[in-house]
């Protein structure tokens, strides 16, 4: 069994912005595998939907308790199922690759992701996979990181940002049905 968690923001106002598009990446995951609606889960503090790939029973999680806390959803999670963090991926925006480019690593620090670093904190350890989704554009630099992270995707880049779900998907499946290194090696 996998558990795969996309990162963002629950709420309206924050659903279809940079910081949510590991959120975006997971419903399209649902969509194109045919998982179960996502149901929430208080128990967890997360909407919750299962499925499978490659015969492998797959959790899609999108935490509840915003991004900075994210980490309690997922250490309540793995807790519950038995998982261990290899058996993790988390899918996140990253503001230092820029729109269209994915990165895929493993065992790696936070790198200054909020979320990213409450998963580690919550289950004591960095040893899990990350897809980390570029989110930069020019506007980054006019607004600042902080800021720009929680601005809605614009007209102009929502082809380019659904392209790059298309493709974290493609990634996750290669993931789980090949390996890690082979995803890496063809999507990094």
């Amino acid at each position: 069994m996998k558990v795969i968690v996309g990162l963002g923001n629950p709420g309206k106002e924050y659903a279809k912005t940079w910081h949510n598009i590991g959120f975006l990446a997971i419903d399209n995951i649902a969509d194109v595998f045919n998982f179960k609606n996502f149901q929430e889960e208080k128990k967890f503090q997360a909407e919750i939907s299962t499925g499978s790939l490659a015969d492998q029973k797959i959790i899609l999680v999108k935490p509840q308790t915003y991004m900075n806390n994210s980490g309690a959803a997922v250490g309540a999670i793995i807790k519950y199922y038995k998982i261990e963090p290899a058996d993790i991926i988390v899918i996140h925006d990253d503001i230092d690759l820029p729109l269209g480019r994915i990165k895929i690593i493993k065992d790696s620090s936070a790198g200054g992701h909020n979320g990213v670093k409450s998963i580690i904190q919550h289950i004591k350890t960095q040893d899990f996979a990350r897809v980390r989704i570029g989110v930069a554009t020019p506007k980054k630099e006019k607004i600042g990181s902080a800021d720009y992270v929680l601005t809605k995707i614009g007209f102009l880049q929502s082809s380019k940002a659904k392209e790059t779900i298309k493709k974290t998907a493609s990634a996750v499946e290669e993931a789980v049905n090949i390996s890690l290194k082979s995803a890496m090696n063809k999507f990094n």
